[in-house]
Order: structure tokens, then sequence, then C-alpha cells
């Protein structure tokens, strides 16, 4: 791993010069070229990019596959994968199921009118799940459930298929239990502009969630707008608060876990003590070295003068994931308020929440933990507002319109709310 020591110059100077040095290595990416390959040519230059771009040597025939498949992909699975899908799931909907609230607030103002805002769920949504050379049905559990306790009525997903040109089986055993209603052979820049202005054979959707690398995330950049998005979700990071009784082994491993997802996947270890910090970069540089899958990521050490710096640094940052390996890991986590995910106490690791422990995996990165949070059912809902004025409250109310409406040079709007007097 990369290792590279920062002085503590307070909490935003560290942050900002964390980031800045993960950042130099990002990769720059222009999806325009993709987009318009995808309106102006369809079916056809979804399938032309990705035999281009996706990790397939044969490319799929057509972009969507069948009911039979995706069914007979979870009966033939192995029955501890099927039972870890499944405990995954029922944690996954449980969470997500007690996000979802009243679904209508009416509120009766003083003057007599009433304003009702109702909570209904997206025509259809998109998911995405990366894949190619690996399968990751955890994403497809994260996004798709999520979606489906929205109450969304149609949901596509969107994924590459493998070297063989079809979608790994594991991939469709996740979708069945999550009850995807269509799957898509397709990723990349490509998969996302296709769930978002339509092709001959998909049709356009109203929302899109999911991870995805740097051309995953710009072209959910581009799309905003013609639909919602959950985020601008980048590699995945980890911040990690480690003191005196932590083991290093264990943060070591948490922090090669991570460093799986690749070389631009940023890590920052936080102690107060230098000897702690120590211990933990040597062994994470240990672990690192007899772990193959473990990618040349990024690793920020950061001595902090007490805990509650730490604290202000992880605020600062804004990591993905946050774990708290102190001893009163649990008095900490409730001065967190920009962290993705926070795991408390010294069994928690990240790991859990990647994959079965309930929380969502699909969190805001690159600090944008600051405005956003996990993916839950909100991503798929959208609110309408139902205004109801009767007489009296019009009588009340239209001289106020009549006063703003002409201030603002619009006094027509006040002509339009007298009348009603």
């Amino acid at each position: 791993m990369r290792q590279r020591r920062f002085e503590w110059e307070g909490a935003a100077s560290v942050a900002m010069a964390i980031r800045a040095w993960e950042s130099a290595r990002a990769p720059q990416v222009d999806v325009m070229p993709i987009e318009r390959e995808v309106r102006d040519g369809g079916d056809e230059a979804v399938l032309r990019l990705t035999a281009r771009f996706d990790a397939t040597a044969r490319a799929p025939k057509t972009l969507r596959v069948g009911k039979e498949e995706t069914q007979s992909a979870l009966e033939s699975i192995d029955p501890a994968i099927r039972t870890a899908m499944e405990v995954a799931a029922a944690n996954i909907g449980a969470v997500a199921e007690a996000q979802v609230g009243h679904e209508q607030h009416e509120v009766a103002l003083p003057q007599g009118q009433t304003v009702t805002i109702r909570e209904v769920p997206v025509g259809a949504a998109g998911i995405y799940a990366p894949g190619g050379l690996a399968a990751y049905p955890s994403s497809v559990l994260m996004c798709g459930i999520p979606a489906r306790v929205a109450g969304v009525e149609r949901i596509a997903l969107a994924t590459p298929p493998g070297p063989t040109g079809e979608v790994d089986p594991l991939v469709l055993a996740a979708a069945t239990l999550c009850d995807v209603d269509e799957v898509y052979a397709m990723g990349g820049a490509q998969a996302i502009f296709a769930l978002a202005y339509g092709t001959e054979t998909v049709a356009a959707v109203d929302a899109i969630a999911g991870p995805g690398n740097a051309w995953v995330r710009e072209a959910k950049r581009a799309v905003y707008g013609q639909v919602g998005i959950d985020s601008l979700a980048g590699p995945s990071e980890l911040m990690a608060v480690v003191g005196h009784d932590t083991d290093p082994e264990w943060v070591a491993l948490d922090l090669c876990a991570q460093a799986e997802h690749g070389i631009d996947s940023p890590l920052v270890v936080v102690a107060v003590e230098e000897h702690v910090l120590e211990a933990v970069a040597t062994a994470t540089e240990s672990a690192a070295a007899g772990r193959p899958s473990v990618g040349d990521a990024p690793l920020a050490l950061v001595r902090v003068p007490d805990l509650s710096d730490a604290i202000d640094l992880a605020n600062a940052y804004a990591p993905e994931h946050l774990e708290l390996l102190e001893e009163d890991a649990a008095l900490l986590a409730d001065g967190v308020t920009t962290a993705g995910c926070v795991f408390a106490g010294r069994f928690g690791a990240t790991a859990f929440g990647d994959y079965v422990a309930g929380s969502n995996h699909v969190l805001p990165t690159a600090g944008a933990g600051r405005f956003s949070g996990p993916l839950g059912p909100a991503a798929f809902r959208r609110k309408i507002a139902t205004v109801k004025v009767p007489p009296d409250a019009a009588t009340k109310l239209a001289p106020h319109v009549d006063t703003l409406a002409r201030v603002e040079g619009f006094p027509v709007h006040g002509e339009s709310a007298m009348i009603r007097r």
C-alpha cells in the first residue's frame, strides 16, 4: 500500500490534504461520446459498446435476460450461498421497511387552507450492479430491496455480462430474490444512458441507483435531471479511529478488505498514540503483502492530539465508512455527523455492513456524506403537494398574494388571486 503521514494542522486542513492526495491519481473520463452513441444508436450501440468496454469475450446477442434464466439461477446456486443471500435480503429489507413512515401529512393553516404532502413511489427504477470479471450479488440486494420496499412498480437491473457474454448466475439469483422485473446484460456508462433515455429493448426509467466505476459515476452525473439518481458514489473508502486497546491485526484486515475494491479506495487511520499508529501501519503492510486480492490503495496515517480531534477530522473528511475501534466507541459515535455509515465497537468490521448487517453498502463517498446518506427507499419515492383553498381562505390570502406579486413584477399573479375574493 502507498502510505503517507499527515501532520496535524487542524481537522479541516488535514481532511483537505488527504482528499487532494487521494484524488491526484483519480481517472479523468469523458462519457459524452458514449451518451451520443446510445441516444443515436439504441440497442445496437449498447451491444457494440458492451463488447468494447465490458469484460466479455463474447458479447450477448440481446440485452434482455429472460425470467426463466433468472429463476433457474436461484434454484441452482450453492445452498450455502443462497442461505447467505436470504439472510442479507431479510436484514436489508427489515432496515428498509423501518425507513418508510407515514405516506401522507396534512397541515391545516390559520387562514383556512390545507396543504397535504403525499409520498409516492417513482414509476420505474433502474438499478446498477457492477460485474464483468467478478459478480456482486450483494449490490443487487442493496439496491433492489429498497426499491421494492419503496413500492416501485417496475425495477430494471443493468449489470455487465461476464467473459461468456452471460450474466453471472449469482447476480441473477439475487435479482430473483429481490423480485426484479427486468435484467439487462449491459454495463458501464452505456447502461446508465440506456436506462435514462431508453432503447428499442430498454424502457426508460425515472430513477437510477447503484455503485459503479468512474464511467458509471460520470454517466449518472450526465443524466441527472433527465432522471433522479441516488448519489455519485465513487471508490470505496474507510477511516478507522484506533486506540491502545485496538488489535492492529484486526484493523489491518479491515483496511485490506476495503483495498480489495482497488487502487483508488482511500484508507485513513487516525490515532492519538504514535505507537498505535505505527503498529497498525506495520500490520497492514504485512497483511497486504500476503494477499493478492488487496490493491495498492492509498493509506493515510494521522496522529491527532486527542479523540475529540479524531471526530472533528472524521466530520471534516466525511468518510464513506467510519470504524470507531476505541473503547468509548458508542459515545464517540454520537458526535459523528457526516460519515456514510459508522461502525461502533471493536467487532464492527465494515465487511458486516458490506453484506449482511442490514445497513446499505451504497453510501456517499468523496465527502458527499456532508449532504447525503445511505441508499434507502427514499431514493425511489417522491413527494406531491396538494393545496385546498376554500372561499374564506382565498379571501384572507389574496391581498397578500397581490402585494408580493406586484413587488416582484408579476401583477397578473395578484389579479389571479384577487378575483377569487
